[in-house]
Parts: C-alpha cells; sequence; structure tokens
C-alpha cells in the first residue's frame, strides 16, 4: 500500500505543479520519478482523485484536482477520503468481522484502522476487497463499530441486517 500511497501523493504534486493535459504526459513524469505504472492504473488512480480535464487560458485541455475546501491542500483532502471512499459493508462472526470494500481498498483501509489502533481490535487481516478484524472477546458489536465510527464515517450504515 506504501507504493500506491506514494504514488498517488506524487500524481497530485504533479497535476497541482506541473500543466498535465494526458495520461501519456503523466506516465512520463511519473516514469522520471521512478515510477512505472499501466495507464490502467493510471485511470484508475485519476478516477479515485476525481480528476478532471478543463481548458486553460492557451486552449489546450490540462487536468485539474477537484474544489478543496479553503486552507485544505489536495494531498490532505484525499488522504481524508481514501480508502475511507472504498468501504462497502460490514458484517459480524463470532469476535471476527468482515469489511467488504472495492478492489484494491482493503490494505489501505485496515492501514487506517490499525494507525488508529481502537482498544476494541487486536488486529487486521486484509487482502484486496476484504479485511478480516479480529476484535477482543467481551467486547461487544456495538462498542466495535463505536470506536470505528470516530475514524471511518457512515460504518453503522453498512452493517449487514441488525448485526447490532
Amino acid at each position: 500500500m506504501k507504493i500506491k500511497t506514494h504514488r498517488i501523493n506524487t500524481i497530485v504534486n504533479l497535476i497541482e505543479n506541473n500543466k498535465v493535459g494526458s495520461q501519456e504526459e503523466l506516465l512520463a513524469l511519473l516514469e522520471k520519478k521512478g515510477f512505472k505504472t499501466t495507464q490502467a492504473t493510471l485511470s484508475r488512480d485519476l478516477k479515485a482523485l476525481k480528476v478532471a480535464k478543463q481548458p486553460d487560458h492557451e486552449g489546450s485541455y490540462i487536468y485539474i484536482l477537484p474544489e478543496s475546501p479553503p486552507g485544505t491542500t489536495e494531498t490532505e483532502r484525499f488522504h481524508e477520503e481514501f480508502p475511507l471512499s472504498g468501504f462497502l459493508s460490514v458484517d459480524f462472526s463470532g469476535n471476527m468481522m468482515v469489511i467488504k470494500t472495492r478492489p484494491g481498498f482493503a490494505n489501505g483501509l485496515a492501514s487506517v484502522i490499525d494507525s488508529h489502533s481502537p482498544f476494541e481490535i487486536l488486529g487486521t487481516i486484509a487482502g484486496d476487497d476484504t479485511i478480516l478484524l479480529i476484535c477482543r472477546e467481551g467486547v461487544s458489536r456495538t462498542q466495535i463499530t463505536d470506536a470505528l465510527s470516530l475514524f471511518i464515517p457512515g460504518i453503522k450504515n453498512k452493517i449487514s441486517g441488525s448485526e447490532l
């Protein structure tokens, strides 16, 4: 995940500091920064960042990042939303919780959970689109969900059935 996060940060910085008009140009700039990636991966990254094209004052088109609240950099905005924007659903089994994400988001979301180190969760195991959370014995599902809701907005709305 560190490579993806570093690549995303580099893309944000390149778009903020250069006039980039095509994916080919962006791929070349990324390669100069040491990233060898495919056009398909770059396309997914641009979609996740919600990058758009707009005409510049010279009549060509350039990539732009979406507007952010005043005082927020694009990198900060992206880190606030990513990988939380990939969160899909939650289900429980005993003292385990399974979180489903969009493909490619599980590692990032597990990293966010691990970095917050909630007492209620012993650890996470992440695949491409699924995270297994091992929860402490004696901790209720409501307590786990409450702890996660502090940094995963909307988690309570994603719980399957009436799990709480």
